[in-house]
């Protein structure tokens, strides 16, 4: 390796030795194997070396490249390890010989809903992911086909942070990672793509009676052959008539979401007023509980499953709303806000 790669190479880990936040780290990692990073940049120049010059220096690059890779992902092993250690020193002590607490706590009740929403779909097939609430830009929009500047950007005002990621404003966000999961296995055997991945979502929105800042939802798909908006609605019509134990009067209205086409609006009658309209539901009479519909095409292609081939249906099942519903919870504040007389009162449901 010449002197210039090994020069490098030095310089690489003198950085690597100095930094001790992943932020920074990272940002070794753009300026040194980015698309404008150092070692990419030499590759550039190669054009400029005879046939057997290039060959050569390229090799030397590539391993140069393969080092910094390694050793970068050792750093950030480090440092996460170091990370962890911080956060247990400083987690509290309990003194294991103190008498008990007896007093009998309660579930709250988006827990029991989000139990009880798992299980009916968990009967019907479907798996139960789980997804991190902070999210790159690429899981949260542009997967979804919501490409930079896209208008229906505006509808979710989101929470950005620092680092560029973002905390989700959707279930959603999770659909890419769960179509890549799960698409060899039905590309492969067959195997239909079934399931639900519950999480809480945050929005920079006004809250009223019925919209907070921080909010569950239930994202679901299913993907296969022959896959229709029939099934779709077979599948809510289950789970709502398990969830209520009795027929619920429903309306499927078009809706726009870049991720499915067509799309729909599932509204329920309002519960909290037998559809004669409350601050719960507007005054309508109707409470919108969950966004779905068919997954678009450039979704399905995103995931690496061929929309050609096959379909599938996603829905946003909006487990706070279903929640305000189910226990007749006039305020959807109530749910954050701390109150046990108010909240204790779900114990007898678990």
């Amino acid at each position: 390796m010449n002197e210039k790669l090994l020069s490098l190479r030095d310089e690489i880990k003198s950085k690597l030795n100095q930094t001790t936040d992943l932020i920074d780290l990272d940002k070794i990692r753009v300026a040194y194997l980015g698309k404008k990073g150092s070692i990419t940049s030499l590759l550039k120049g190669m054009k400029e070396l005879s046939a057997e010059e290039r060959k050569s220096f390229g090799a030397e690059v590539n391993q140069l490249k393969t080092q910094a890779a390694q050793l970068i992902e050792e750093k950030i092993a480090e440092l996460k390890e170091i990370e962890i250690e911080k956060e247990i020193a400083s987690m509290p002590q309990f003194d294991i010989t103190s008498p008990p607490n007896l007093e009998r706590g309660s579930y709250h009740p988006i827990t029991l809903v989000q139990r009880e929403c798992e299980n009916i779909f968990t009967s019907m097939g479907f798996t139960i992911e789980d997804y991190p609430e902070i999210v790159t830009d690429y899981e949260c929009f542009e997967a979804l086909n919501i490409p930079k500047h896209h208008p229906a950007r505006d509808m979710q005002d989101t929470y950005y942070l620092d680092n560029g990621q973002l905390l989700k404003s959707h279930t959603s966000a999770a659909q890419n990672a769960i179509l890549k999961k799960y698409g060899k296995k039905l590309i492969d055997n067959g195997t239909p793509i079934k399931a639900i991945f519950p999480g809480r979502c945050f929005r920079n929105e006004a809250t009223d009676a019925c919209h907070e800042n921080t909010f569950f939802q239930m994202e679901g798909v299913m993907v296969d052959k022959d896959i229709s908006i029939s099934n779709l609605i077979y599948f809510m019509k289950t789970m709502l008539s398990e969830v209520f134990r009795k027929d619920i009067k429903v309306r499927l209205r078009p809706g726009f979401f870049p991720f499915v086409e067509p799309g729909f609006e599932l509204d329920i009658s309002c519960l909290i007023c037998g559809g004669d309209g409350c601050p719960s539901c507007k005054h309508s009479g109707w409470l919108e509980l969950c966004p779905c519909g068919m997954i678009h095409p450039n979704v399905l292609r995103e995931g690496g499953i061929d929309p050609e081939k096959y379909t599938g249906f996603a829905f946003g099942l909006g487990l706070t709303r279903l929640a305000m519903m189910k226990y007749g919870i006039k305020d959807i504040r109530d749910l954050n806000s701390g109150n046990l007389k108010a909240l204790s009162q779900f114990t007898d449901d678990e």
